[in-house]
Protein backbone atom coordinates (compact mmCIF):
# COMPACT_ATOMS: atom_id res chain seq x y z
CA UNK A 1 0.00 0.00 0.00
CA UNK A 2 1.32 3.76 -0.69
CA UNK A 3 1.12 5.15 2.46
CA UNK A 4 1.58 8.46 0.96
CA UNK A 5 -1.51 8.82 -0.81
CA UNK A 6 -3.86 8.38 2.49
CA UNK A 7 -4.33 10.64 5.27
CA UNK A 8 -4.69 8.93 8.58
CA UNK A 9 -8.05 9.92 9.97
CA UNK A 10 -10.20 8.04 12.38
CA UNK A 11 -13.21 9.80 10.70
CA UNK A 12 -16.57 9.94 13.10
CA UNK A 13 -16.61 8.38 16.23
CA UNK A 14 -18.14 4.95 16.95
CA UNK A 15 -21.50 6.43 17.49
CA UNK A 16 -21.54 8.28 14.49
CA UNK A 17 -22.35 5.63 12.16
CA UNK A 18 -25.26 3.74 10.91
CA UNK A 19 -24.31 -0.18 10.34
CA UNK A 20 -24.98 -2.56 7.27
CA UNK A 21 -24.59 -6.78 7.53
CA UNK A 22 -25.30 -8.08 4.56
CA UNK A 23 -25.64 -11.47 5.16
CA UNK A 24 -22.85 -11.99 7.31
CA UNK A 25 -20.40 -11.56 4.39
CA UNK A 26 -19.73 -8.04 4.01
CA UNK A 27 -19.99 -5.34 6.38
CA UNK A 28 -20.97 -1.60 6.16
CA UNK A 29 -20.88 1.64 7.90
CA UNK A 30 -22.08 4.96 7.19
CA UNK A 31 -21.21 8.53 8.91
CA UNK A 32 -24.65 10.00 9.85
CA UNK A 33 -23.35 13.09 8.61
CA UNK A 34 -23.10 11.50 5.20
CA UNK A 35 -25.69 12.89 2.64
CA UNK A 36 -26.11 10.09 1.13
CA UNK A 37 -27.24 8.37 4.31
CA UNK A 38 -30.97 8.69 3.63
CA UNK A 39 -30.61 7.13 0.08
CA UNK A 40 -28.55 4.18 1.18
CA UNK A 41 -30.53 3.31 4.34
CA UNK A 42 -34.24 3.40 2.22
CA UNK A 43 -32.63 1.33 -0.41
CA UNK A 44 -30.64 -1.01 1.79
CA UNK A 45 -32.77 -0.86 4.90
CA UNK A 46 -33.20 -4.81 4.89
CA UNK A 47 -29.65 -5.00 6.30
CA UNK A 48 -29.10 -2.14 9.15
CA UNK A 49 -27.88 -3.45 12.13
CA UNK A 50 -27.56 -1.91 15.89
CA UNK A 51 -23.62 -2.99 15.49
CA UNK A 52 -20.91 -4.41 14.02
CA UNK A 53 -17.30 -6.35 14.65
CA UNK A 54 -15.56 -4.95 11.79
CA UNK A 55 -16.09 -3.70 8.41
CA UNK A 56 -15.45 -3.91 4.67
CA UNK A 57 -16.70 -0.46 3.54
CA UNK A 58 -17.08 2.77 4.88
CA UNK A 59 -18.89 5.97 3.55
CA UNK A 60 -18.25 9.55 4.06
CA UNK A 61 -18.26 13.18 2.40
CA UNK A 62 -14.89 14.00 2.93
CA UNK A 63 -12.55 12.65 0.21
CA UNK A 64 -8.85 11.75 1.17
CA UNK A 65 -5.97 13.32 -0.22
CA UNK A 66 -4.44 12.61 -3.24
CA UNK A 67 -0.59 12.71 -3.61
CA UNK A 68 0.88 12.86 -7.83
CA UNK A 69 -2.15 11.04 -8.87
CA UNK A 70 -2.33 9.61 -12.36
CA UNK A 71 -4.28 11.35 -14.89
CA UNK A 72 -6.73 9.92 -17.56
CA UNK A 73 -7.67 13.19 -19.28
CA UNK A 74 -10.78 14.78 -17.48
CA UNK A 75 -12.47 11.56 -16.05
CA UNK A 76 -9.88 9.82 -13.87
CA UNK A 77 -7.42 10.67 -11.12
CA UNK A 78 -5.85 7.75 -9.68
CA UNK A 79 -2.91 6.21 -7.32
CA UNK A 80 -2.35 2.31 -6.34
CA UNK A 81 -5.05 2.73 -3.89
CA UNK A 82 -6.98 5.67 -4.75
CA UNK A 83 -10.11 6.11 -7.72
CA UNK A 84 -11.50 9.86 -8.02
CA UNK A 85 -13.70 9.81 -11.16
CA UNK A 86 -13.54 13.56 -11.82
CA UNK A 87 -17.63 13.71 -13.66
CA UNK A 88 -19.43 12.78 -10.61
CA UNK A 89 -16.78 13.85 -7.55
CA UNK A 90 -16.58 10.17 -6.12
CA UNK A 91 -14.30 8.57 -4.75
CA UNK A 92 -12.96 5.05 -3.93
CA UNK A 93 -9.85 4.56 -1.81
CA UNK A 94 -8.41 0.87 -0.40
CA UNK A 95 -7.30 1.61 3.68
CA UNK A 96 -6.18 -0.82 6.09
CA UNK A 97 -9.70 -1.41 7.52
CA UNK A 98 -11.39 -1.99 4.23
CA UNK A 99 -12.54 0.66 1.31
CA UNK A 100 -13.40 3.58 1.76
CA UNK A 101 -16.14 5.42 -0.19
CA UNK A 102 -16.65 9.48 -0.55
CA UNK A 103 -18.68 11.84 -2.17
CA UNK A 104 -21.27 14.33 -1.36
CA UNK A 105 -23.58 13.22 -3.99
CA UNK A 106 -26.17 9.88 -3.46
CA UNK A 107 -23.93 6.96 -3.16
CA UNK A 108 -25.52 4.07 -4.08
CA UNK A 109 -24.57 3.49 -7.32
CA UNK A 110 -21.19 3.60 -6.43
CA UNK A 111 -21.90 1.19 -3.46
CA UNK A 112 -23.47 -1.58 -5.42
CA UNK A 113 -20.22 -2.63 -7.35
CA UNK A 114 -17.74 -2.44 -5.01
CA UNK A 115 -20.66 -4.79 -2.31
CA UNK A 116 -20.40 -7.00 -5.14
CA UNK A 117 -16.63 -7.46 -5.95
CA UNK A 118 -16.46 -7.81 -2.16
CA UNK A 119 -19.51 -9.96 -1.90
CA UNK A 120 -17.82 -12.50 -4.87
CA UNK A 121 -14.75 -12.69 -2.88
CA UNK A 122 -16.29 -14.16 0.12
CA UNK A 123 -17.98 -16.42 -2.01
CA UNK A 124 -21.49 -14.96 -3.06
CA UNK A 125 -22.56 -13.17 -5.82
CA UNK A 126 -25.14 -10.15 -6.84
CA UNK A 127 -27.78 -11.17 -9.38
CA UNK A 128 -30.65 -9.08 -11.02
CA UNK A 129 -33.59 -11.11 -10.70
CA UNK A 130 -36.88 -11.68 -8.44
CA UNK A 131 -36.34 -14.64 -5.90
CA UNK A 132 -38.45 -16.61 -3.65
CA UNK A 133 -39.23 -19.79 -1.85
CA UNK A 134 -41.56 -22.05 -2.35
CA UNK A 135 -42.08 -24.84 0.54
CA UNK A 136 -39.10 -24.20 1.54
CA UNK A 137 -37.55 -24.27 -1.91
CA UNK A 138 -35.76 -21.99 -3.52
CA UNK A 139 -36.18 -19.99 -6.90
CA UNK A 140 -34.94 -17.47 -9.09
CA UNK A 141 -35.99 -15.65 -11.81
CA UNK A 142 -33.41 -13.57 -13.79
CA UNK A 143 -34.84 -11.38 -16.22
CA UNK A 144 -34.14 -7.67 -18.38
CA UNK A 145 -36.34 -4.67 -16.97
CA UNK A 146 -39.59 -4.64 -17.87
CA UNK A 147 -40.35 -8.43 -17.77
CA UNK A 148 -42.74 -8.83 -15.63
CA UNK A 149 -40.54 -9.78 -12.06
CA UNK A 150 -42.85 -7.37 -9.44
CA UNK A 151 -46.10 -8.22 -11.58
CA UNK A 152 -45.21 -12.24 -10.66
CA UNK A 153 -44.23 -11.73 -7.41
CA UNK A 154 -47.29 -10.78 -6.60
CA UNK A 155 -49.65 -13.46 -8.34
CA UNK A 156 -46.94 -16.15 -6.49
CA UNK A 157 -47.79 -14.37 -3.25
CA UNK A 158 -51.50 -15.83 -3.32
CA UNK A 159 -49.93 -19.37 -2.49
CA UNK A 160 -49.93 -20.34 1.06
CA UNK A 161 -46.53 -22.08 1.01
CA UNK A 162 -44.62 -18.61 -0.35
CA UNK A 163 -42.41 -16.82 0.74
CA UNK A 164 -40.75 -13.38 -0.77
CA UNK A 165 -37.44 -12.65 -0.97
CA UNK A 166 -36.88 -10.28 -3.78
CA UNK A 167 -38.53 -8.55 -7.03
CA UNK A 168 -35.19 -7.29 -8.46
CA UNK A 169 -32.07 -8.16 -6.86
CA UNK A 170 -30.82 -10.67 -4.62
CA UNK A 171 -27.26 -12.53 -3.98
CA UNK A 172 -26.50 -16.09 -4.49
CA UNK A 173 -24.02 -18.21 -2.79
CA UNK A 174 -21.59 -20.28 -4.46
CA UNK A 175 -22.99 -23.39 -2.20
CA UNK A 176 -26.16 -23.19 -4.07
CA UNK A 177 -27.68 -20.71 -0.69
CA UNK A 178 -30.16 -17.76 -2.11
CA UNK A 179 -29.94 -14.73 -0.08
CA UNK A 180 -32.21 -12.35 0.23
CA UNK A 181 -32.58 -8.88 -0.69
CA UNK A 182 -36.24 -7.50 0.16
CA UNK A 183 -35.83 -3.67 -0.96
CA UNK A 184 -38.27 -0.92 -1.72
CA UNK A 185 -40.81 -2.02 -4.98
CA UNK A 186 -41.29 0.17 -7.62
CA UNK A 187 -44.94 0.52 -8.38
CA UNK A 188 -45.61 1.70 -11.87
CA UNK A 189 -49.13 2.36 -13.82
CA UNK A 190 -49.45 -1.38 -15.50
CA UNK A 191 -49.26 -2.51 -11.86
CA UNK A 192 -52.92 -0.99 -11.15
CA UNK A 193 -54.75 -4.24 -11.86
CA UNK A 194 -51.98 -6.62 -10.22
CA UNK A 195 -51.51 -4.30 -7.45
CA UNK A 196 -55.09 -2.72 -6.62
CA UNK A 197 -54.65 -1.98 -3.21
CA UNK A 198 -51.08 -0.02 -3.96
CA UNK A 199 -53.05 2.66 -5.87
CA UNK A 200 -56.70 2.87 -3.65
CA UNK A 201 -54.10 4.58 -1.09
CA UNK A 202 -51.97 6.71 -3.29
CA UNK A 203 -51.59 10.28 -2.90
CA UNK A 204 -50.40 11.01 -6.21
CA UNK A 205 -51.31 10.53 -10.11
CA UNK A 206 -49.26 8.41 -11.77
CA UNK A 207 -48.40 8.95 -15.90
CA UNK A 208 -50.00 6.22 -17.98
CA UNK A 209 -47.97 4.02 -19.95
CA UNK A 210 -47.31 5.72 -23.08
CA UNK A 211 -45.90 7.94 -21.15
CA UNK A 212 -43.51 6.29 -18.97
CA UNK A 213 -40.47 5.79 -21.42
CA UNK A 214 -40.48 9.45 -22.38
CA UNK A 215 -40.81 10.45 -18.74
CA UNK A 216 -38.09 7.53 -18.27
CA UNK A 217 -35.46 9.75 -21.16
CA UNK A 218 -36.32 12.61 -19.20
CA UNK A 219 -35.31 11.51 -15.93
CA UNK A 220 -32.03 9.75 -17.58
CA UNK A 221 -30.86 12.93 -19.03
CA UNK A 222 -31.16 14.58 -15.55
CA UNK A 223 -30.16 12.09 -12.98
CA UNK A 224 -26.80 12.85 -12.65
CA UNK A 225 -27.53 16.51 -11.93
CA UNK A 226 -30.26 15.42 -9.35
CA UNK A 227 -27.95 13.03 -7.41
CA UNK A 228 -25.54 15.50 -6.98
CA UNK A 229 -28.39 17.29 -4.53
CA UNK A 230 -29.34 13.80 -2.04
CA UNK A 231 -32.40 15.94 -0.50
CA UNK A 232 -33.58 16.37 -4.29
CA UNK A 233 -33.07 13.30 -5.41
CA UNK A 234 -34.79 12.23 -2.88
CA UNK A 235 -37.78 14.36 -3.08
CA UNK A 236 -37.71 13.41 -6.67
CA UNK A 237 -38.23 9.72 -6.21
CA UNK A 238 -40.83 10.39 -3.48
CA UNK A 239 -43.07 12.41 -5.91
CA UNK A 240 -42.21 11.08 -9.61
CA UNK A 241 -45.44 10.98 -11.93
CA UNK A 242 -43.39 7.42 -12.99
CA UNK A 243 -43.91 5.11 -9.54
CA UNK A 244 -44.78 5.02 -6.22
CA UNK A 245 -41.75 3.69 -4.06
CA UNK A 246 -43.59 1.03 -0.83
CA UNK A 247 -42.29 -1.75 1.16
CA UNK A 248 -42.39 -5.29 0.40
CA UNK A 249 -44.80 -5.25 3.85
CA UNK A 250 -46.86 -2.92 2.17
CA UNK A 251 -47.05 -4.28 -1.20
CA UNK A 252 -47.16 -8.21 0.01
CA UNK A 253 -49.65 -7.93 3.05
CA UNK A 254 -49.57 -11.42 5.49
CA UNK A 255 -46.78 -12.69 2.96
CA UNK A 256 -43.43 -13.97 4.62
CA UNK A 257 -40.24 -12.67 3.80
CA UNK A 258 -37.51 -14.91 3.92
CA UNK A 259 -33.78 -14.21 4.03
CA UNK A 260 -32.26 -17.46 3.02
CA UNK A 261 -33.12 -20.60 1.00
CA UNK A 262 -31.69 -23.41 -1.09
CA UNK A 263 -31.55 -22.74 -4.66
CA UNK A 264 -33.67 -25.62 -6.93
CA UNK A 265 -34.04 -23.93 -10.19
CA UNK A 266 -33.97 -21.13 -12.19
CA UNK A 267 -35.82 -19.62 -15.26
CA UNK A 268 -34.65 -16.63 -17.17
CA UNK A 269 -37.21 -14.93 -18.81
CA UNK A 270 -36.91 -12.57 -21.62
CA UNK A 271 -39.66 -10.90 -24.02
CA UNK A 272 -39.87 -12.05 -27.82
CA UNK A 273 -42.00 -11.13 -30.58
CA UNK A 274 -43.41 -14.26 -31.13
CA UNK A 275 -46.78 -15.25 -30.54
CA UNK A 276 -46.58 -18.10 -27.36
CA UNK A 277 -44.59 -18.74 -24.69
CA UNK A 278 -41.64 -20.63 -25.27
CA UNK A 279 -39.91 -22.90 -22.67
CA UNK A 280 -36.81 -24.85 -22.89
CA UNK A 281 -33.88 -26.11 -20.83
CA UNK A 282 -30.54 -24.30 -20.91
CA UNK A 283 -27.13 -26.03 -19.85
CA UNK A 284 -25.16 -24.51 -17.05
CA UNK A 285 -22.29 -22.62 -18.96
CA UNK A 286 -25.18 -20.78 -20.78
CA UNK A 287 -27.29 -19.75 -17.61
CA UNK A 288 -23.67 -18.25 -15.59
CA UNK A 289 -22.82 -16.44 -19.24
CA UNK A 290 -26.49 -14.72 -19.23
CA UNK A 291 -26.57 -14.20 -15.30
CA UNK A 292 -23.08 -12.25 -15.36
CA UNK A 293 -23.92 -10.25 -18.30
CA UNK A 294 -27.65 -9.65 -17.57
CA UNK A 295 -26.36 -7.82 -13.82
CA UNK A 296 -23.52 -6.00 -15.24
CA UNK A 297 -26.33 -4.78 -17.90
CA UNK A 298 -29.14 -3.67 -15.29
CA UNK A 299 -26.91 -1.25 -13.22
CA UNK A 300 -27.21 1.90 -13.72
CA UNK A 301 -24.80 4.03 -16.05
CA UNK A 302 -22.66 6.05 -13.00
CA UNK A 303 -22.40 2.25 -11.43
CA UNK A 304 -20.90 0.59 -15.21
CA UNK A 305 -18.86 3.54 -14.92
CA UNK A 306 -17.87 3.21 -11.44
CA UNK A 307 -16.56 -0.75 -12.61
CA UNK A 308 -14.97 0.78 -15.81
CA UNK A 309 -12.47 2.94 -13.37
CA UNK A 310 -11.67 0.91 -10.86
CA UNK A 311 -10.87 -2.13 -13.63
CA UNK A 312 -9.11 0.06 -15.55
CA UNK A 313 -6.46 1.61 -13.18
CA UNK A 314 -6.07 -1.84 -11.56
CA UNK A 315 -7.92 -1.04 -8.28
CA UNK A 316 -10.23 -4.20 -9.06
CA UNK A 317 -9.04 -5.85 -12.08
CA UNK A 318 -11.43 -6.11 -14.47
CA UNK A 319 -10.78 -9.55 -15.74
CA UNK A 320 -10.90 -10.88 -12.09
CA UNK A 321 -14.44 -9.21 -11.54
CA UNK A 322 -16.16 -10.89 -13.96
CA UNK A 323 -14.27 -14.49 -14.17
CA UNK A 324 -14.67 -14.72 -9.80
CA UNK A 325 -18.15 -14.05 -10.21
CA UNK A 326 -18.92 -16.37 -12.93
CA UNK A 327 -17.10 -18.91 -10.93
CA UNK A 328 -19.29 -18.57 -8.07
CA UNK A 329 -22.24 -18.48 -10.23
CA UNK A 330 -20.94 -21.86 -12.10
CA UNK A 331 -20.85 -23.32 -8.40
CA UNK A 332 -24.22 -22.42 -7.28
CA UNK A 333 -26.07 -23.30 -10.10
CA UNK A 334 -24.48 -27.01 -10.79
CA UNK A 335 -26.83 -29.64 -10.89
CA UNK A 336 -30.16 -27.53 -10.57
CA UNK A 337 -32.41 -26.98 -13.45
CA UNK A 338 -32.75 -24.44 -15.42
CA UNK A 339 -34.62 -22.73 -17.85
CA UNK A 340 -35.18 -20.05 -20.54
CA UNK A 341 -38.54 -18.87 -20.76
CA UNK A 342 -39.55 -15.89 -23.50
CA UNK A 343 -42.67 -14.11 -23.02
CA UNK A 344 -44.69 -12.85 -26.16
CA UNK A 345 -43.33 -9.05 -25.64
CA UNK A 346 -47.03 -8.20 -26.87
CA UNK A 347 -48.62 -9.20 -23.63
CA UNK A 348 -49.81 -7.29 -20.69
CA UNK A 349 -47.58 -7.70 -17.66
CA UNK A 350 -51.16 -9.48 -15.93
CA UNK A 351 -51.03 -11.32 -18.44
CA UNK A 352 -47.29 -12.76 -18.07
CA UNK A 353 -47.17 -12.70 -15.18
CA UNK A 354 -49.58 -15.65 -14.83
CA UNK A 355 -47.90 -17.56 -17.74
CA UNK A 356 -44.74 -17.01 -15.76
CA UNK A 357 -46.08 -18.21 -12.78
CA UNK A 358 -47.21 -21.53 -14.21
CA UNK A 359 -43.74 -22.00 -16.01
CA UNK A 360 -41.96 -21.56 -12.53
CA UNK A 361 -43.92 -24.26 -11.28
CA UNK A 362 -42.86 -26.44 -14.09
CA UNK A 363 -39.29 -25.87 -13.17
CA UNK A 364 -40.39 -26.71 -9.26
CA UNK A 365 -42.16 -29.87 -10.60
CA UNK A 366 -38.79 -30.84 -12.87
CA UNK A 367 -36.87 -30.39 -9.92
CA UNK A 368 -39.03 -32.75 -7.75
CA UNK A 369 -41.05 -29.85 -6.08
CA UNK A 370 -44.60 -31.37 -5.50
CA UNK A 371 -46.75 -27.87 -6.22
Amino acid sequence: MNDQSIKRSTGPGDTDWVFFDFHGLVRMRVAKSARTLPNLSDMMRPFIVDEISGYEITVVDEALPMIDPSHFEDHLRYTDDIVSLLGPDVQIARREDGIWISGTRELLTTVLPVLDWLMVQKGAGMIHAATFAYRGHGVFMPAWGGVGKTSTIAKLSKYEDFAFMGDDWGFIGEDGTMLGYAKPMFMKPHHKPIYPHMFQRSHKPLLPKSMTKFLGSISTLFHPMVTKHPRLAAFSRKWSPEHMIVTPAEALPNTEIATSAPLTATVFVERHDGAHSEFTPVTEDWLVSRMVGNFHAELSGPSRDVITALGATGFMPMEQMFDSKGRVFAKAVIGKPAFLLRVPASWSADKASDDIVSYLFEALETAGVTV
